[in-house]
């Protein structure tokens, strides 16, 4: 099998390929297959009849629903790299969780303050997690947070069970309601974009903590904002935002109850370190006429 890696290749992914017996080629020598770690607008204008498979380095691809429309009428299956950093995602997750609890924001910035000692808080203290969007992320968080000893509800579409969890629902005002820990881990469609506002934001607890690892404009930035300066939240833990990059004189940079990073959940090491082996996976299910192991639905958008 020929394949390509655009916009701009990385030696490992590269290597990883040629050693599973497959060859590296440039775009215009008629590649089968195409590893695109870009955004929109990176993707070719145009891509080579040759091509069957484009094997995606990342997870979330909402960004990139102009593309599959335009390609998968020419029979080019998407595959993106769901599940590929579940451990890297989860261990990010428990730590924004950690930092927003412990308020280590707060006490960097000052010495034996008493208030700030007196909002710390634990996770083993018979609290309750709703993990929102339980997939491979989940499942994994979900082991990493059992020493803790914590009340865990999976929440996905169907409902089905999901292992390690006390229980599994689908989405309801019971879930914001009574819960003190929120993990967004949700696609983003339309029908999940700003699922946390003001409105769901007033049914949870005034202890409640929003941490948002999924995507960005899963959290109306500005009900999140105003929740967390008047009280109505007590934290915050942030990798993604809305926009993103979150503005240099947002509001939401001052306030010492919400931790932010900069989208570094994972990192481009583990994604160029671990996509070689998952594209030459995913080819050979493609191959043998199966379905990839992270075949994008390209109608459902991910």
């Amino acid at each position: 099998m020929k394949f390509t890696y655009v916009p701009k290749p990385k030696e490992q992914p590269i290597a990883d390929m040629e050693a599973a017996g497959h060859t590296y080629v440039a775009l215009e020598d008629n590649p089968d297959m195409v590893l695109f770690g870009g955004g929109p607008d990176d993707f070719p204008d145009e891509l080579p009849e040759s091509v069957k498979v484009v094997q995606i380095l990342y997870a979330g691809v909402e960004n990139l629903q102009d593309v599959f429309a335009k390609h998968a009428a020419n029979g080019v299956r998407f595959a993106n790299a769901g599940g590929l950093y579940d451990d890297t995602v989860a261990e990010s997750t428990l730590a924004l969780l950690l930092a927003v609890e412990h308020r280590i924001k707060a006490v960097s910035n000052e010495w034996n303050n008493t208030q700030i000692f007196a909002e710390k808080q634990y996770l083993f203290e018979d609290r309750k997690l709703a993990i929102i969007g339980a997939g491979g992320i989940g499942k994994t968080l979900i082991r990493f947070l059992e020493p803790f000893g914590m009340s865990i509800t999976a929440v996905n579409r169907s409902g089905r069970e999901v292992e390690g969890a006390d229980q599994t629902v689908t989405l309801s005002d019971e879930v914001w309601a009574n819960h003190d820990y929120f993990v967004m881990l949700a696609p983003l469609t339309e029908a999940t974009r700003h699922m946390v506002n003001a409105e769901t934001i007033a049914k949870m607890p005034d202890n409640a903590v929003v941490i948002n690892v999924g995507r960005g404009p899963l959290i109306d930035t500005e009900a999140l904002t105003e929740a967390l300066t008047n009280g109505t939240l007590r934290g915050a833990g942030l990798d993604v935002t809305e926009p993103e990059p979150l503005p240099a004189d947002h509001p939401l940079w001052s306030l010492d109850n919400c931790v932010i990073t900069p989208h570094t959940a994972n990192i481009p090491r583990f994604m160029t370190g671990r996509i070689g082996p998952l594209a030459a996976k995913n080819w050979d299910l493609f191959e043998a006429g199966e379905k990839m192991s992270t075949e994008v639905d390209v109608e459902v958008g991910y």
